[in-house]
């Protein structure tokens, strides 16, 4: 293991903390980053660089779980001292169920049609510009009056909308947390809300698809590229947990247009680049 290989991973894990929970895309990133700068592949084989990628997208996932950890004991029911009156009131384990569902059951059904048509540089730039014209429909036309300041107070029917809007992040280059974050503004959630919601739903759906995906791919840990898995993964979870806790101090100020512009930036740079 050299230092380059090193300084790789780390940059790798680096563009994954800092994008796989904003609404830009860590698709698009990683096309730029690593496909025309890094060349990851070229390091070991294309499998390992494959794998490599879901290892660090576990390392983002724990520090969502840190950044909610207290959110997520009580969802679980595993808060001591408190019954389940108490508990009333909060966001419950069923409403973050019917958010789940419909990207579930869509990416179940077209996951092979997804792998096979959706993973060019063309339908990114497509993810990208559409998605970015979404951030600026919700920002534009948000209800005046909400419905839900915060995510305590998200209903059933807001949950499952959110969870519809999600389907549109199983196309490359949208933007799953784009998607969610946009979809429930125009459900009438603010900024704050909508966000805490798409950060709690990320959890589940990235443990099962990384899950799967290392249970596929578990010959390629092999002693001579566990450095690199190592510092991938820290990387990742450091910038994650640096970024989710700034970003949800800022979205109800920021909002979402300075997103949708940087994500046509974006997709003009990867034009230009690849096309």
């Amino acid at each position: 293991m050299n230092i380059w290989e090193l300084i790789v991973a780390f940059i790798l894990g680096l563009v994954e903390g800092l994008t796989e929970f904003a609404p830009v895309s860590s698709t698009g990133h990683m096309i730029i980053v690593d496909d025309l700068l890094l060349h990851s592949k070229q390091l070991f084989t294309e499998p390992v660089a494959n794998t490599f990628k879901v290892v660090i997208q576990l390392g983002s996932i724990l520090a969502v779980v840190i950044v909610f950890k207290d959110r997520f004991i009580n969802l679980l029911g595993l808060e001591k001292g408190v019954s389940i009156a108490d508990s009333k009131g909060r966001l419950s384990l069923p409403k973050v169920i019917a958010g789940l569902i419909p990207a579930g059951v869509t990416g179940i059904l077209f996951e092979d049609y997804i792998d096979e048509h959706l993973f060019s540089v063309e339908t990114v730039i497509i993810g990208l510009v559409v998605g970015a014209f979404l951030l600026i429909i919700a920002d534009r036309f948000q209800p005046k009056i909400l419905k839900t300041e915060d995510v305590d107070q998200i209903s059933y029917k807001q949950a499952f909308g959110v969870g519809l809007f999600q389907c549109l992040g199983l196309w490359p280059g949208f933007s799953r947390s784009g998607s969610t974050i946009a979809g429930g503004v125009l459900l009438g959630m603010s900024h704050r809300a909508a966000s805490d919601f798409t950060f709690i739903m990320a959890v589940p759906i990235m443990l099962g698809a990384s899950g799967i995906s290392l249970l596929k791919n578990w010959q390629y840990f092999t002693i001579d590229a566990l450095p690199f898995f190592t510092v991938g993964f820290i990387s990742a979870f450091v910038f994650a947990l640096i970024f989710i806790r700034f970003f949800l101090k800022l979205i109800n100020k920021i909002k979402l247009m300075p997103f949708a512009i940087y994500r046509i930036i974006l997709a003009g740079v990867i034009y230009f680049i690849f096309l």
